[in-house]
């Protein structure tokens, strides 16, 4: 009898843990970004706090399929859903957790990351292991353009134009990102555009127009310094247009927060602006392009969805951060190509091949070993 006695207060504390325990589920988008995400996989299963949380691990095989993996986990009850990918992925998962009571996690590796840059969660996955262990949330805005939600920045005009080259690039990665918007930046001709707010109606000649609910469009990019995803308004950026001997000004003022202080940027705050146009083009929900009419609705939504935040901030300069990381791709990159060299000279078995020369930097001067 004492035996079975102590039997039924284990089973019962067993029952108590698993009860009390969260769930949570990981949607992982296996092709965004440059990094595998298998070591991911891995830092989880060692560092998710199992004494809190039940996991599981699932992955997203095409474009949309993020949203529907959502969709059947808050049905099955979930407690909170992470996002493991880019901007696109933490979009297409956190439409749909909008106004339930699921939470919306984030391990960033994507391109831009822009949703988890302005939360400052760890670009690391570890560290952003260590966030969602903690489990602190907070209730956020999100904005809808045309009906479509987004949850850090959407526009027209270059950034738009931008994303629709991104998009059908074959490589990903800021580096990609750069190469388009210098690429392209010279030659692209601003529109006019007639906004509407509250009935009052303005005419501007833009580069671009962008809507924000968070500060930033990603890789540490401050199109709105000041936007806050709690203050119930989208912060509104007008670039006018700008001269070549203009553009390392305010390239430079876009990553070290500065923007708002150039005489080509007018900005604003609202809950709701229409963007008139004279023909229709593309336009951008975070990062994502999508085509579009004339006529452009944007609306910001308070207190829509809940999100797994970092309340243990380190305080850094975004523009030391996005050196520091555009340092890391490029080492990153430089592997990436030396180990791809190696394997193609592997392969033709060169045992008698010449050794390449080895060079070395003198003053500014390459030199070469003979």
């Amino acid at each position: 009898m004492l035996y079975f006695s102590f039997f039924i207060l284990i089973f019962a504390s067993d029952l108590r843990s698993n009860m009390a325990k969260r769930s949570i589920v990981f949607i992982i988008n296996p092709i965004s970004g440059t990094q595998s995400k298998d070591n991911i996989i891995e830092l989880i299963s060692q560092h998710l706090d199992q004494d809190k949380f039940n996991y599981q691990v699932v992955r997203t095989e095409y474009a949309g399929h993020a949203t529907l993996l959502a969709q059947e986990h808050v049905e099955k009850g979930c407690d909170a859903v992470v996002a493991i990918g880019g901007d696109g992925t933490v979009n297409e998962i956190a439409r749909s957790l909008v106004h339930t009571s699921v939470a919306f996690g984030v391990i960033p590796c994507g391109s831009g990351n822009g949703l988890a840059r302005h939360l400052r969660i760890p670009m690391d996955p570890l560290g952003s292991i260590k966030v969602l262990n903690r489990f602190d949330i907070e209730c956020l805005d999100y904005g809808k353009i045309n009906d479509v939600p987004f949850f850090c920045t959407c526009g027209v005009g270059f950034d738009a134009f931008v994303s629709s080259k991104f998009a059908h690039s074959e490589k990903r990665g800021v580096l990609t990102y750069l190469e388009n918007t210098l690429r392209e930046g010279l030659k692209y001709k601003p529109d006019t555009y007639e906004i509407e707010i509250e009935g009052e109606t303005s005419k501007y000649k833009a580069f671009l127009i962008a809507c924000a609910n968070a500060s930033q469009y990603g890789n540490n990019a401050y199109i709105a310094p000041h936007a806050s995803m709690s203050d119930g308004l989208m912060d509104v950026t007008i670039m006018e247009p700008f001269t070549v001997l203009e553009a390392p000004q305010i390239a430079v003022q876009l990553f070290n927060r500065t923007l708002l202080q150039n005489n080509k940027i007018k900005t604003f705050r609202c809950k709701n602006i229409r963007i008139h146009r004279e023909h229709p083009g593309v336009i951008h929900f975070d990062g994502d392009p999508m085509s579009a009419g004339t006529d452009i609705d944007v609306q910001l939504i308070q207190k829509g969805l809940n999100m797994i935040v970092n309340t243990q901030q380190a305080s850094d300069t975004a523009f030391g951060r996005v050196v520091s990381e555009l340092y890391d791709e490029l080492i990153s990159l430089s592997i990436s190509v030396r180990n791809r060299n190696i394997r193609r000279i592997d392969s033709f078995n060169l045992k008698s091949a010449t050794p390449f020369p080895k060079c070395y930097l003198h003053k500014e001067k390459w030199t070469f070993d003979s």
